[in-house]
């Protein structure tokens, strides 16, 4: 009976020290801006609508033409930034309907081409990034 409770004993003061050792992160309250709260979901809405248009079977067939992989593609849409969104769903706007898809592919290859030079992503191993 002695030993167990010398284990016993020992578990507990080891449980003690481990909740001693933990500490808390506090935890802080703020006010959210509607402002802030729309630009993040104007940012998830432009981005959604960038990957369907990029879902698109006919783009999807110009851009393996140009050599860019699928999957690359969703990683890249996920890792843009906001104002690449931006940028993008500006051009998509300009764009008539029915017309240049293969301005838009176009354009979205260039910033695949720009960020993989800055060292954003690695798409292209033709690209050789800036460092």
């Amino acid at each position: 009976m002695q030993p167990f409770k010398k284990t016993r004993r020992g578990i507990g003061l080891a449980l003690i020290l481990s909740f001693l050792g933990v500490q808390l992160a506090p935890a802080y309250a703020g006010i959210v801006s509607t402002e802030s709260l729309l630009a993040q979901e104007q940012i998830a809405v432009d981005k959604s609508r960038l990957q369907t248009l990029l879902e698109r079977q006919d783009v999807q067939n110009q851009l393996a033409k140009l050599g860019v992989n699928a999957a690359d593609i969703e990683k890249r849409v996920a890792n843009l930034t906001p104002s690449e969104v931006a940028l993008l769903n500006d051009q998509l706007a300009d764009i008539p309907a029915g017309g240049d898809a293969l301005g838009l592919i176009v354009l979205i290859f260039v910033v695949f081409v720009i960020t993989d030079a800055i060292g954003a992503t690695d798409i292209f191993p033709f690209v050789h990034p800036v460092r």
